[in-house]
């Protein structure tokens, strides 16, 4: 397909799997796979602000879907990164803390993410360039847009 032809959702679609390998590349030596780093170091942030969240509040966060966090969760559990506690005011909830190791693993996962992003995003001044700052503000426009949209059945497997 030319350039000349392909769709926003075409484009978004290849960056999107092309960002995700380069991530998956980066972080494999240190055990981890792209979704597994998202959620080992949006709960570095959030535990760096003082927070011991619930598996809900980081999938909120993070902006994944309950029932995928509580998988990687416990990857990550088992890869001795993440522990799980209950929460002392909800049975029904957990608490997650980073371990030491993960901890250190979360700061060189993010460190190395952040020389993919100023690799990646050379092409347009790098991460902190007004380019950048425009490409950025226009995918979170399209996404919020998209979570405004009701899911059609019939659309399942479109590419646009």
């Amino acid at each position: 397909m030319s350039r000349e032809t392909r769709t926003i959702g075409s484009l978004v679609w290849h960056l999107a799997m092309r960002w995700r390998t380069e991530v998956d590349r980066a972080v494999t030596h240190l055990g981890l796979t792209h979704a597994q780093y998202s959620l080992l170091a949006s709960l570095h942030v959030m535990a760096a602000r003082g927070t011991e969240p619930t598996q809900r509040e980081l999938a909120a966060y993070a902006t994944l879907q309950p029932i995928y966090v509580s998988k990687l969760v416990r990857s990550l559990e088992s890869l001795g990164l993440v522990t799980r506690r209950p929460d002392g005011r909800d049975s029904r909830a957990l608490r997650l803390t980073l371990t030491d190791t993960g901890a250190a693993t979360a700061s060189e996962a993010r460190a190395v993410v952040e020389a993919l992003d100023r690799q990646l995003t050379a092409p347009l001044g790098g991460p902190q360039s007004r380019d950048t700052a425009q490409l950025a503000a226009a995918l979170a426009t399209l996404l919020d847009a998209a979570a405004l949209i009701p899911a059609d059945p019939a659309c399942e497997g479109s590419d646009s």
